[in-house]
């Protein structure tokens, strides 16, 4: 239970301090980026999430490292038990606005 409540804690936390518009911008253009980057929630290796999306492990690794460094992503564990987790999960579609509404 204390995981999962440090989770949802993180989540919050990182919606308050990045919206998900600057964050869908850092993860980079693409379904399958953003795939990876929401399948990277505390539980998968970066060889799981190579297999689900069919991204070269070399570029999954150098996007995990900008997402780190970004501070959208950080990493849980260590050596071989190291698992990533996101600030929170993006939508894999944007949500489009209507006309003369502000963004939050």
């Amino acid at each position: 239970m204390n995981d999962d409540l440090l989770r949802c804690l993180s989540h919050l936390i990182g919606r308050v301090a990045i919206p998900a518009t600057e964050v869908r911008s850092i993860i980079g253009p693409g379904k399958n980026r953003i795939k990876a980057f929401n399948l990277f929630d505390g539980t998968q290796t970066i060889q799981d999430v190579v297999h689900k999306t069919d991204i070269n492990q070399g570029n999954l690794s150098t996007a995990a490292a900008s997402w780190v460094e970004h501070g959208i992503a950080f990493w849980i564990g260590e050596g071989r038990d190291a698992r990533l987790l996101h600030i929170y999960p993006i939508p894999e579609k944007e949500l489009r606005r209507k006309k003369g509404t502000k963004k939050a």
